[in-house]
């Protein structure tokens, strides 16, 4: 692959739109730009997360997860690609049915929170929520790979699932929810 910024800054974008792959503009507060926007936040936090000291394994999913997330960004960059499959779907749930297997089941709200790492995965769960509700708006307005869609739903339920494994981590707890903490 030959270099494909050569220059950082171009000044294209001063009038308020930005370029797609396929050479079309965009206004850069559009619902696409938006989601690509959202879609980016998540793939830095988890970077975050990964640079964090958990889990090989899990610094190696996300990573996995980091490299589809570009390629979802790049699918909304180019206008009528699909480049997320239902492999990474299902990818997504498998690892899903493993960590969960070893955590106890539910009984209450957990609060986000128990350790840093775990925190930095509620915040990364919480932005992949929101660039899921930004892509279902986007849905509405042009035709995207709903595969995408299940994509970030699926890694919205692995990241919740990843905050308990890494709350509990070494020793650690989850934090769980108390409806009469403060008194009245």
């Amino acid at each position: 692959m030959g270099n494909r910024l050569t220059k950082i800054y171009t000044k294209t974008g001063d009038s308020g739109s930005t370029g797609l792959a396929d050479g079309s503009r965009a206004d850069k507060d559009s619902l696409r730009i938006s989601v690509i926007g959202d879609v980016d936040e998540l793939n830095s936090l988890l970077g975050l997360l990964a640079a964090h000291d958990i889990d090989d394994a899990i610094k190696m999913i996300l990573l996995d997860i980091q490299h589809v997330l570009f390629d979802l960004g790049g699918e909304l960059a180019i206008p009528d690609s699909e480049m997320v499959t239902e492999a990474r779907v299902e990818y997504l749930e498998k690892i899903i049915d493993e960590y969960n297997a070893s955590l106890p089941p539910l009984k209450e709200f957990i609060l986000p929170g128990g350790s840093i790492p775990a925190a930095t995965c509620h915040i990364a769960r919480a932005v992949c929520r929101r660039a899921e509700r930004q892509l279902v708006g986007l849905s509405k307005e042009i035709s995207i790979n709903t595969v995408s869609l299940r994509f970030l739903n699926r890694l919205s339920d692995l990241l919740f699932v990843f905050a308990r494994t890494l709350a509990r981590s070494e020793g650690g707890k989850e934090i769980y929810w108390q409806s009469d903490r403060i008194k009245d």
